[in-house]
């Protein structure tokens, strides 16, 4: 398994090149650049003419070495990241990339590992519930919510419970905390606050991954519980405990297994929608207004991010599967 590892590390390099210098190239292709967002609002806002303002943008332009060519940009960036972790300055934030990434991380990671926590842990036992007790009361009814799940997208879930809250229940809603709490030092009643604002976007973010979940589940253990080794385990005489428990849900919740290397990018992007909607402080949001802003080094640092997290992410789920599957082998 070492070496599996240690090799599939090694692929990690040229993969990860590729990928910086295809988000650079991305983040670069719209026209202008951050300045020409900075020139518009000199000229629009401050008074200043079309002439001054543009003077101005070109300034700082050559300033943060946005006048040097795309490739000279691209390895300058690169450069830092690898030998200083300098993944370059924030345009929008007016501080280092690493400090508005590393701020908002712990919220969206708390955030999106509990809903995604909740979201697997829910979705598989309700599945295997529904898989167990086919077309039943309880089976169709977790169907309908399940098909409800998917079928709304999670940021109108945040708004009816954002008016629920606010209109009916005169409850503060938006953020993690209340006005009083933001700046506040941590205490117990902070503490309490954070626990009242912090299950709104949990449950809004992991409704349809538990939808998901349960439906995939499901579907799998209703396949295996049809197959021919199961009909031979219930032959044996084993109770229907243990050749559902210990051989058909073992092998229906291999997709599952594979699907948590592809959500581990989601916790660090969290939901971006439902995140601007709920006004959380995560990434997600720094994210998008990067990408509008053409804050390129934000944004490519961000897109880095989730390359990084996607191969690894992929990597833990094919050892976690050898685990789960002694059919598989490293080799």
């Amino acid at each position: 398994m070492f070496q599996y590892i240690i090799r599939r590390l090694f692929y990690l390099i040229p993969m990860l090149i590729i990928v910086s210098f295809v988000s650079f190239v991305v983040i670069n292709l719209p026209p202008g650049d951050y300045m020409t967002t900075v020139q518009n609002r000199l000229a629009n806002q401050s008074g200043m003419s079309q002439d001054q303002a543009r003077a101005m943008a070109e300034r700082m332009r050559s300033q943060y070495g946005l006048d040097q060519p795309f490739l000279f940009q691209y390895l300058n960036w690169i450069k830092n990241i690898v030998f200083k972790g300098d993944f370059g300055y924030s345009f929008q934030y007016n501080r280092p990339v690493s400090e508005v990434i590393w701020s908002r991380l712990g919220y969206t990671f708390l955030i999106a590992l509990s809903a995604h926590l909740i979201s697997v842990l829910v979705g598989v036992v309700v599945g295997i519930y529904s898989a167990t007790h086919q077309y039943s009361l309880s089976d169709n009814i977790a169907t309908v919510f399940a098909f409800i799940g998917l079928s709304i997208p999670n940021f109108f879930f945040a708004i009816v419970i954002m008016y629920l809250l606010s209109f009916k229940l005169n409850m503060h809603v938006g953020g993690l905390f209340s006005s009083e709490f933001v700046f506040a030092p941590w205490s117990l009643a902070k503490l309490i606050n954070f626990l009242q604002h912090f299950w709104v976007p949990v449950f809004v973010v992991g409704i349809a991954g538990t939808a998901q979940n349960m439906r995939i589940m499901r579907g799998n253990l209703l396949d295996e519980l049809q197959k021919q080794y199961v009909k031979t385990a219930r032959a044996k005489g084993l109770t229907d405990k243990v050749v559902i428990y210990k051989h058909a849900v073992r092998n229906a919740i291999q997709p599952l297994v594979m699907y948590l290397g592809m959500s581990l990018p989601f916790l660090i992007q969290g939901a971006i929608v439902s995140s601007i909607v709920l006004q959380l402080p995560t990434t997600g949001p720094a994210f998008y207004n990067a990408l509008l802003s053409q804050d390129m080094y934000l944004a490519g640092s961000f897109l880095l991010m989730l390359a990084v997290t996607l191969v690894i992410g992929n990597l833990l789920a094919d050892v976690l599967l050898a685990q789960v599957d002694p059919r598989v082998r490293y080799d």
